[in-house]
């Protein structure tokens, strides 16, 4: 039969494979295990080019045991096999942070909704929010106290579903005057079983101000208006 087209080794690996056949003391085994461990090394058709050299100079009384080449090429296109897939999804990684990127430069300038005990009032404007109601709720309140636990503000959301229950603060305090810039904290109760008093999570919404692509499993960070960085998996809803 009548080989074509095969790539051929250097001379020195061939040349060292004659000397070998040559050699009285030549095991077939042997030099089977070591074409093995060179194909470590070489690619598949490399390998093929050693295995047919190595058994035309074969000894024919001793003839070489095929079990080792076929298996160690085997193990070859099997290595082969995950080092395409790794550089597959090596682009697929690439091409997806690239996505990342564009879909968060989208974000600046909007509101996220994230759980925050605090808010920063300014000489103007509102404060959004909502509450995170686990159940349905005859009354909702809406706390907002000074640094010093007085309350500015209670906000009524009266009869509420289960879900978000959403609020504004007008910034204006009890007696219908602009309370002072600064934080305040915001808290939440709803009236629960047996007409208790029972605390919920309170919601702020904050502009994006900026965003962080972190490494590996960080994902993104944002850094919101009064409330400071947060994780995107944290944001329960953007506006």
């Amino acid at each position: 039969m009548q080989v074509t087209n095969t790539p051929t080794l250097p001379q020195s690996v061939l040349d060292s494979i004659g000397k070998a056949t040559q050699n009285p003391s030549y095991n077939p085994s042997a030099a089977a295990t070591a074409t093995a461990a060179k194909a470590a090394t070489i690619d598949q058709n490399e390998f093929m080019t050693l295995m047919l050299a190595q058994l035309k100079n074969q000894d024919p009384t001793k003839p070489v045991d095929s079990t080792a080449f076929l298996g160690q090429l085997a193990q070859i296109s099997q290595v082969q096999g995950l080092s395409q897939l790794n550089d597959s999804f090596t682009a697929l990684s690439a091409n997806l942070t690239s996505n990342q990127a564009l879909q968060a430069s989208s974000l600046l300038g909007r509101n996220a909704l994230v759980a925050s005990g605090t808010v920063n009032l300014g000489s103007s404007g509102t404060v959004t929010g909502a509450v995170d109601l686990p159940q349905a709720s005859g009354r909702v309140l809406v706390n907002v106290t000074d640094s010093s636990g007085t309350v500015v503000q209670q906000i009524n959301l009266g009869a509420q579903p289960h879900g978000l229950a959403n609020f504004t603060w007008n910034g204006n305090g009890a007696d219908g005057t602009r309370a002072p810039a600064g934080t305040y904290n915001v808290s939440a109760v709803f009236q629960g079983a047996n007409n208790q008093a029972t605390a919920a999570s309170a919601l702020i919404n904050a502009t994006v101000q900026s965003v962080t692509m972190g490494a590996g499993q960080a994902g993104l960070t944002l850094t919101l208006s009064g409330v400071g960085n947060v994780a995107f998996s944290s944001v329960r809803q953007i506006s």
